[in-house]
């Protein structure tokens, strides 16, 4: 594997993929159509996202690397299917569930496996950072011996032994986003250590497809596997944005960040979308620009999607390009009002939490699995109706055009000291500062700019900034001041050691304020939290990355940091760094990485002049360079995770993307 740091995203397709289809009637079937695979080309096309990406050719799979997941019995019996007549081809399909066969699609299976096999050695071997595949059939339903749900040779799990057999990869992570449970995968790794499956799909107590036992909550793999299985079953559909990005924040990202993957694959279906047929949620496209990016910042960002289901032709193209965007380092679009978690989504998460509550030191202060019986089973039975799927409206839903991804002339730009060198993927800020009260020329100056900063990252002339200053509390209590001073801002300010800000004056509402900080709030309040880490660690606790105290960080800025910036939704986010806190360049790019994810990018740095040694890991951040892997997390002390389960019951009255259990009888967030 190269360790150099790799740029660019690869886009792997071939128009030979779309060429076998359905041959006779078969309602299971029919949605599985040619036309997945060219109207999202086209719409990638269109939007110009081809262009902007590295081309690789695509390739055949061989037996040997078919072998490495299939039997060899199963291999030779889909060969076969080239020589067959239309009846033959009808016969051998009925050995298997919800799939059809056609004289090409032994080929196109090959050219899906080679695809996803090509991309992962373009990834590994630093020719590309990341990459998506677009591939046909999809995968994730095959067997070791036998073609399932579209699925005839299973893609991605090939990718994962491959990636491991011909790369070393010690630890690979799957992320299955498809809304339906990819067995074939879970089947492939229950009992495998060195690879993480995280699937979330469409359940409803075992009453959709494929209708498994093991696709709920308590398979957790088994043997030295045991924890690496994460399923996330939706007992109901309609989930929203905020039902998808609760998991993550509170499910996958600890576990992965535990995990510390070398390589992330994703199943990527996008039958979980709007409209789909399939899925019956009501997650809109852009959530998934966000949850790639919240992936890009693990495995020193080698992510590879591999495309799997999808079958309603606006979304799914439309989903496809979201992902393409962000893999390309384009800033998020702002999320869509979150309402925190429904009900149904918070008793999932709560029973899985709970279920690896003693498999993962991230899970060890999860709630116990609630005793009473989860709500959309009870209310059936009490009714006296047999348990049937929801959904299965008639009426066609409607949503918006994804927003368009903000384009900046300037990605990062700069206010520093002249002696400090300006890295060489952003520029120095030059615009005329604006006036400010001060008895010192020089501060004047520097306050000016960043304040002129601020208004150019408002008007999108400029993506991101940092800015190295002489007093950076009196800098953030003033770049807060402005910003929030135009109505339409919203600032969200986080605070790393000890600053302390003056008053701000704003509105309520303009402003969420959080401190990562050693010293006990003297108060606090929905709108300014302080999350206070062991005080006499404090020092330490950004500074290794293996050991506890990066734990109880990591788990504060994925269990309360980013439920809150997503739910409060920024205009800016300002982060600030006082002097002498011991930030790594590690941690530190983590945070800001992690917070590109906001605001359309738009993020302000603050630091001491002092701390010139931190800004070209701080500018490579803010530019979309993934931050270097932590290593695998220890467990944290048991005060921290104390402190953090404390505030975040005390805060999630008022922001429930922070809930993980559901309140007796009530119903929480969304729908």
């Amino acid at each position: 594997m190269e360790t150099g740091a790799a740029v660019g995203t690869a886009l792997l397709y071939d128009e030979e993929m779309t060429n076998y289809k359905l041959l006779w009637v078969d309602p299971a079937c029919k949605i599985e159509v040619p036309e997945r695979l060219t109207v999202t080309h086209e719409a990638l096309l269109r939007t110009g996202l081809v262009n902007r990406c590295v081309s690789i050719p695509v390739r055949e799979a061989v037996d040997a690397e078919i072998l490495l997941i299939h039997s060899e019995e199963y291999l030779e019996a889909v060969k076969k299917t080239p020589y067959m007549t239309l009846e033959d081809l009808k016969d051998f399909t009925l050995q298997y569930g919800d799939v059809y066969f056609h004289p090409n699609i032994y080929h196109c299976a090959k050219l899906a496996a080679g695809t996803a096999l090509e991309l992962v050695d373009a990834v590994l071997t630093g020719k590309v950072r990341n990459g998506m595949a677009l591939v046909r059939p999809p995968g994730h339903h095959s067997m070791r011996d036998a073609a399932n749900g579209f699925c005839v040779f299973n893609n991605v799990a090939i990718a994962a032994k491959y990636a491991q057999q011909k790369h070393g990869m010690k630890r690979v992570l799957i992320v299955d986003w498809d809304v339906h449970h990819g067995q074939g995968v879970q089947y492939s790794f229950e009992d495998d250590p060195s690879v993480l499956y995280f699937s979330w799909h469409r359940y409803e107590h075992q009453k959709f497809w494929p209708n498994l036992k093991q696709s709920d909550f308590d398979s957790v793999g088994t043997g030295e596997g045991a924890g690496r299985n994460i399923n996330v079953p939706w007992n109901k559909v309609g989930m929203k944005n905020s039902d998808y990005l609760s998991v993550f924040f509170h499910v996958l990202l600890p576990a992965a960040y535990e995990f510390a993957p070398e390589l992330v694959l994703v199943c990527a279906g996008f039958d979980s979308a709007i409209g789909d047929p399939e899925g019956e949620m009501c997650a809109t496209p852009d959530i998934f620009a966000h949850l790639t990016h919240l992936l890009m910042n693990l495995a020193g960002g080698r992510v590879c999607a591999v495309l799997e289901g999808g079958y309603n032709l606006t979304s799914l193209p439309q989903s496809v390009c979201q992902t393409v965007h962000t893999l390309l380092g384009d800033p998020c679009p702002r999320p869509q009002s979150l309402a925190g978690p429904c009900r149904s989504a918070l008793e999932t998460l709560h029973c899985v939490r709970a279920a690896h509550q003693k498999l993962w030191s991230c899970f060890s202060h999860a709630a116990d699995a609630p005793t009473s019986e989860i709500s959309t089973k009870r209310v059936k039975l009490a009714a006296g109706e047999p348990e049937q799927p929801v959904g299965g409206a008639s009426t066609e839903t409607v949503w918006p055009e994804p927003p368009q991804h903000a384009s900046c002339p300037v990605r990062v730009a700069t206010v520093l000291p002249d002696h400090v060198t300006v890295p060489g993927c952003c520029q120095r800020f030059c615009s005329p500062p604006i006036r400010q009260e001060s008895s010192v020329a020089e501060d004047q100056s520097t306050l000016g700019r960043v304040l002129a900063l601020v208004d150019a990252m408002d008007s999108n002339k400029i993506c991101s900034g940092l800015a190295l200053v002489s007093d950076v509390s009196m800098a953030t209590t003033r770049a807060v001041q402005h910003a929030a001073a135009q109505p339409s801002r919203r600032v969200l300010v986080v605070l790393v050691g000890d600053t302390e800000l003056g008053s701000l004056a704003a509105g309520a509402g303009k402003t969420l304020q959080v401190r990562l900080s050693p010293k006990q709030p003297e108060e606090q309040n929905k709108w300014d939290v302080s999350v206070c880490l062991k005080k006499v660690e404090f020092s330490q606790l950004l500074c290794s990355s293996g050991c506890s105290d990066a734990s109880a960080l990591a788990q504060a800025m994925l269990g309360l940091l980013l439920p809150l910036g997503y739910q409060f939704d920024p205009s800016l986010v300002l982060l600030s760094r006082s002097p002498g806190c011991g930030v790594s360049d590690d941690m530190w790019q983590q945070l800001t990485g992690l917070l590109r994810g906001l605001a359309l990018g738009h993020i302000l740095v603050l630091m001491q002049e002092s701390e010139e040694s931190s800004v070209a890991a701080t500018v490579a951040s803010l530019s979309g360079d993934p931050a270097p892997p932590l290593g695998r997390l220890a467990a944290p002390q048991q005060e921290d995770l104390d402190t953090l389960e404390s505030l975040r019951r005390r805060l999630q009255a008022d922001w429930t993307m922070l809930m993980t259990t559901a309140a007796p009888d009530t119903d929480q967030g969304g729908d």
